[in-house]
């Protein structure tokens, strides 16, 4: 037999909708944002009665939501793993990262994230979004003050677009298992591309590294054996 715990009702319900706590996002180093089913998927899976605790949302309840979460002023944030598995969790999540305008550390590890290229993060200054679905630079955000970003597990194909970080403070990247890290002489491409980079998948800029690469083995990719 199914029986109902007490709190059954509110499992689907964001941390911010939990009446009688003061907690604001930028309080939370790794908060789940991602949102609780549709009423439609409620419905096929025999869980209609989570909906009783759901109500239509005025305009002033917004704000006040929207004051609570405070993501204006959130330094630091995790938001990796969130299992967006639909597009309106994907939308919300997108919401909130349009929000972070003061983030300088930002982790979103393993959300299956294709294009981010519409966001801006004026001050963020270390970006993981290693295990995600990027296939280009071109996707990544505006980060115009990045010092550490990690791609690791992506799917980069070629270093196009690199460049574009040539004018921020970048000083470590990681490309770890992207297929762009098979590409002939990938770490003196890499440098050439980025001047000021001092490490380049945890291992420091050296010698060797700084020798000018061919123009023409650029696209080419290497023959593994």
């Amino acid at each position: 037999a199914f029986f109902k715990l007490p709190s059954d009702s509110f499992k689907y319900l964001g941390w911010c909708d939990i009446e009688e706590h003061d907690v604001r996002g930028n309080q939370l180093h790794c908060p789940r944002v991602r949102e609780g089913p549709s009423e439609e998927e409620l419905f096929f899976r025999g869980e209609e009665h989570t909906l009783k605790k759901r109500k239509q949302v005025t305009d002033t309840e917004k704000w006040q939501k929207k004051l609570q979460e405070n993501w204006e002023n959130c330094a630091e944030l995790n938001l990796s793993f969130q299992d967006l598995g639909d597009l309106y969790q994907l939308e919300n999540f997108k919401r909130i990262l349009q929000r972070l305008i003061r983030v300088e550390k930002l982790w979103l590890v393993d959300n299956s994230l294709t294009d981010l290229s519409a966001l801006r993060l004026p001050r963020c200054r270390e970006l993981n979004v290693n295990k995600n679905h990027f296939t280009s630079f071109k996707q990544l955000p505006k980060i115009p003050q990045i010092q550490h970003l990690s791609l690791a597990e992506n799917n980069i194909m070629t270093l196009s677009g690199i460049s574009d970080f040539r004018h921020t403070p970048l000083e470590s990247l990681i490309l770890k298992r992207n297929p762009c890290e098979f590409q002939e002489r990938y770490r003196q491409l890499v440098f050439s591309s980025l001047p000021n980079l001092k490490m380049l998948d945890g291992i420091p800029k050296l010698p060797e590294d700084c020798s000018p690469p061919d123009i023409r083995a650029f696209f080419k990719m290497c023959t593994i054996l």
